[in-house]
């Protein structure tokens, strides 16, 4: 296809996304519900749920500025709607309330997550304006859990959950202090994400500078991630800026056609794809994913301490070590297809890694998950150690056709540059530099980092799903192109 062409197409596509809305508007103007804080020590849940319901359907809803004080568990079931949201959803740190299961809702299935605020339904927009969005009063919770011991599936809830959505956009939202997750994604499809801020800032001076062990939450910057997707389609998100101490993204199992442009990671371990193979019964499928224009930045050490990777990949061992949501793994799956380029990174510890351990343990079987077709295009920056690519494939199922371009990262000063890629078929694009260039083939080394001990596995499943790259990027673009 040329490059007339594909601008055209994209042009079309601008047109009907800003025709839909146009229409959509004039379709939802007659049917305005607007609501205005009830005042400090008052709660509002009520009246935001009474304006859903009245509003949430063909029609918009707007929120003044102002903190709304929310004290229970909420859906918000939106149909061809417009929510504007000028001010925040403040949920209140009753810890003890909801950590209780029945206070919460169980529709992320993954790792048993909790989540107090479900948006579902079609075609719908809610915007922020830069001004608004949610207040998960966060700090008391990371206080909590600096004493006592932190599990996935424990009852944290996530701060804004996507679930059974058709057709949503969430446009300029911001999601202050979140005492987990930021986002998650679930059971969607055509749902984009254009400017979202997730800031998990500690300010207790008590935890600064600390990284936490995996009881604790006690970071400059706490366990949080911006968003996971899971079991979602047509994905599209653009325009973030996320400040947490644990994943900035996470692609979870059964991701398929996402896109991911213009993101700002402060802290935390990058962009991840995984954990994938923790449920042995279920198969994680990760395809068609194009990401760019990405910057890891690195904080200042007695702030946030860690700055993982750029992006890195993971999965289970094949032997399963207790139950999730904590314990799991011989998941099998694939991740196929999948291009990462323009990205920026400063100071992290590795740019781009790939590991089968995660959860693993002493003389566990190798992974049978299988990785294959990545491409890696145009990282620059510096790495604050000297492996600037760590790819251990399982021994049991070798990765095909890993490409690398223009990588151009740089160590420590006075070191040599490592590139390691275990187990990895077709390989190409990295430089050779004698001996810190490590080429295993088949046989598995022991690879340079803590968590990349142990080999695992993983299957390659022939499935074809949904688009392709091309595509992919064109919707994404189309997404951009009407922000």
């Amino acid at each position: 296809m040329s490059g007339i062409t594909v601008k055209f197409w994209l042009l079309v596509g601008v047109f009907l996304a800003t025709l839909r809305f146009q229409v959509f508007a004039a379709a939802v103007s007659s049917n305005v519900c607007t609501l205005r804080p009830l005042g400090a020590g008052e709660d509002d849940t009520d009246q935001v749920l009474a304006a859903i319901d009245s509003c949430g359907q063909y029609g918009t809803t707007i929120f003044e500025a102002g903190e709304y004080n929310i004290t229970r568990k909420m859906t918000w079931n939106l149909v061809s709607s417009r929510v504007e949201m000028h001010g925040y959803l403040s949920f209140q740190p009753d810890i003890q309330y909801w950590l209780n299961a029945n206070n919460t809702y169980r529709v992320v299935y993954i790792q048993d997550q909790a989540s107090w605020f479900v948006v579902t339904g079609t075609d719908f927009e809610i915007d922020a304006f830069n001004s608004g969005g949610i207040n998960g009063n966060g700090q008391p919770w990371w206080d909590y859990y600096t004493t006592v011991p932190r599990l996935d599936g424990d009852g944290r809830p996530l701060a804004l959950t996507l679930y059974n959505v058709t057709a949503g956009r969430v446009t300029n939202f911001r999601i202050e202090s979140p005492p987990f997750w930021c986002n998650a994604v679930a059971e969607s499809k055509n749902v984009v994400y254009d400017g979202m801020v997730c800031n998990a800032t500690n300010t207790n001076p008590e935890f600064y500078g600390q990284i936490s062990s995996r009881t604790l939450m006690a970071e400059g910057f706490v366990l949080t991630i911006g968003i996971d997707t899971y079991r979602s389609d047509s994905v599209t998100l653009i325009n973030w800026d996320v400040t947490t101490g644990d994943d900035c993204l996470a692609i979870k199992g059964n991701t398929t056609n996402l896109y991911v442009a213009n993101i700002t990671c402060r802290g935390g371990n990058g962009v991840a794809f995984g954990s994938l193979g923790q449920y042995v019964d279920l198969p994680d499928i990760v395809e068609n994913v194009f990401m760019e224009d990405m910057n890891m930045v690195r904080l200042a050490s007695y702030i946030q301490p860690n700055m993982g990777s750029g992006v890195y990949f993971k999965s289970w061992s094949a032997t399963v070590n207790g139950t999730p949501p904590t314990g799991g793994g011989g998941g099998l799956g694939y991740v196929k297809n999948v291009v990462v380029q323009n990205v920026k990174v400063d100071n992290v510890t590795t740019p781009i890694s790939l590991y089968q351990t995660d959860g693993a343990e002493a003389g566990d079987a190798p992974s049978k998950y299988q990785f294959e077709d990545l491409t890696f295009s145009g990282f620059t920056g510096t790495a604050q150690e000297n492996t600037i690519v760590s790819i251990a494939c399982s021994s049991a199922a070798p990765c095909p056709n890993i490409t690398f371009s223009d990588i151009d990262v740089a160590p420590p000063s006075g070191e040599a540059p490592m590139y390691i890629c275990q187990n990895v078929i077709n390989e190409s694009g990295l430089p050779d530099v004698g001996n810190n260039y490590e080429r295993s083939g088949y046989q598995f080394k022991r690879a340079m980092r803590e968590r990349e001990k142990k080999s695992n596995d993983g299957l390659r499943k022939e499935e074809k799903v949904g688009r392709g790259i091309d595509d992919i990027r064109r919707v994404g673009s189309t997404a951009k192109g009407h922000s």
